[in-house]
């Protein structure tokens, strides 16, 4: 019955619909949190593509900001310091680790570690 109920959504569901459950499939598979269950304070293991980055000073430290989305949610992964990582760009997939903060209500990884995974149109 599952298989059914799959196959009429994905007739029914909209291409970003259908996009968003296969990044959160994506991301479970690979031991990950979905964004959306992360917990303020605690150490976390997200996955999924890079869906924008963002150069922004933090005060007199300036930071790098790669937003993640999984398919349930976004999380920003702030570098601080750089300008630049090499690897993370638009579309890459990966998975980072770091503890989960809230910044200004978004939930936000600062200087995560990370493993770069292939670009996600690949």
């Amino acid at each position: 019955m599952g298989r059914l109920l799959e196959s009429v959504h994905r007739l029914t569901a909209s291409r970003e619909e259908i996009d968003a459950a296969e990044q959160l499939r994506t991301a479970r598979t690979s031991g990950a949190t979905p964004v959306a269950e992360c917990v303020a304070r605690r150490p976390a293991r997200v996955a999924g593509v890079i869906s924008s980055l963002t150069y922004r000073p933090r005060g007199e430290t300036p930071a790098l900001v790669a937003r993640l989305y999984d398919g349930s949610g976004s999380v920003e992964l702030i570098f601080l310091g750089r300008r630049d990582v090499p690897g993370i760009e638009p579309g890459r997939r990966l998975v980072a680790e770091g503890v989960v903060y809230d910044d200004h209500g978004r939930p936000a990884i600062f200087n995560p570690a990370y493993e770069l995974g292939a670009r996600g149109d690949d």
